[in-house]
């Protein structure tokens, strides 16, 4: 006789299997709670008691799986991205899994552009990149859900599109979902009453149902894990020099052909060939830039890797990806951006183009795209 399989113990609120090795995986309870009767897991117990969503996350294979459902549903789908890392954090393929369902796009991190960004442009821009990378959108909102700037704008188209509809939100990690989503509740529900949380229909993903006054839910999605973005490469540790939670401070650089830029040690900058060229960097001032010969380049990378040429730690650099290299060609006239998913932006400013290596981490995305400036 077979001995009969042991079921772990799911969540009482959104019927995740519950466990306690990793308080940052979906379902995890400390071990005390896994004796008890109707308990339910680390987030659903935040929103509960304290009104707050917390940051989980899933592999892209079980979030596509939840999203799946949604286009069987009628519903308000708030796609969340990062303002910083835009093409990084844009789900490109989410309009064929939400079905006619109208999707609002909210940028969010506008805090970290100049104040005398043209926000109209912006949103321009904002529009004709989800349409390249296939989104069609009801309409796009740009807030700062860390500095409080806009998000009256973020409840009103709310507001317009739901009709009495649930709303989904959906995010990649790091993006302000959680900061975002914890707005909404305290916009939309009764702070009277206890919140509860019910199990999503279907499937045993950590989707949670938070209920609103007019008896539709704020539905909150696990954020999604893309492995092209630095953020989710480097240890935890570095994050803080990565993401820039203050203004970007514009770097520019007159280079000459053959001369290289260092980003920490996490990216290499090469201009290749071309006149002589300005070109701005918009990073966070956390990350230290290092400028050398092309020919000095790999030398300089061997010797000072991980010390000068940090974050991240030498040790730390043994567990990451080896570094691969992008060859982009900025046309003459086109003002354009080499995007680093995770680190931002170079801006050319050239008129006679050029030709620009880039080297990061395998695997991270690497892109031109039309200058967000």
């Amino acid at each position: 006789m077979s001995e009969q399989q042991i079921v772990p113990p799911r969540c009482a609120g959104c019927g995740i299997p519950l466990h306690s090795v990793d308080q940052n995986q979906p379902g995890f309870v400390p071990e005390a709670s896994l004796e008890k009767e109707e308990t339910i897991c680390q987030r659903c117990f935040r929103i509960k008691h304290y009104n707050e969503a917390s940051s989980v996350t899933v592999d892209q294979d079980e979030f596509l799986r939840l999203l799946g459902g949604i286009a069987s549903t009628n519903s308000l789908v708030v796609h969340i991205v990062d303002l910083f890392d835009f093409q990084g954090s844009l789900i490109s393929g989410l309009q064929r899994f939400v079905g006619n369902n109208p999707i609002l796009l909210v940028v969010n991190k506008i805090d970290l552009l100049p104040r005398i960004t043209n926000w109209n442009r912006l949103r321009n821009w904002v529009q004709k990149q989800a349409r390249e990378e296939g989104l069609k959108t009801v309409d796009v909102v740009l807030c700062s859900a860390r500095r409080n700037i806009g998000f009256d704008r973020v409840i009103e188209a709310v507001n317009t599109y739901r009709q009495n509809k649930d709303v989904y939100v959906v995010g990649a990690t790091n993006v302000g979902k959680s900061t975002l989503i914890n707005r909404l509740i305290s916009d939309y529900s009764d702070l009277k009453r206890e919140l509860t949380v019910s199990r999503y229909p279907g499937t045993t993903l950590d989707a949670v149902h938070i209920p609103l006054d007019d008896g539709k839910s704020i539905i909150d999605t696990p954020g999604i894990v893309y492995s092209w973005r630095m953020s989710e490469i480097v240890p935890r540790k570095d994050l803080a020099a990565l993401l820039p939670d203050k203004p970007l401070k514009p770097l520019t650089y007159q280079l000459n052909e053959k001369q290289t830029l260092f980003f920490g040690g996490l990216a290499r900058f090469d201009f290749v060939e071309g006149q002589r060229q300005s070109f701005t960097a918009y990073l966070s001032s956390g990350l230290p830039v290092h400028r050398t010969k092309l020919e000095r380049a790999d030398e300089l990378y061997a010797e000072h890797r991980g010390v000068m040429l940090s974050p991240p730690s030498l040790e730390d650099l043994e567990s990451m990806p080896p570094w691969t290299r992008h060859r982009l060609r900025v046309p003459p006239n086109s003002k354009q951006d080499v995007f680093i998913s995770g680190i931002g932006w170079i801006q050319t400013n050239g008129t006679t183009g050029s030709t620009l290596d880039v080297h990061v981490p395998r695997g991270v995305k690497v892109m031109l795209r039309e200058s967000i400036l």
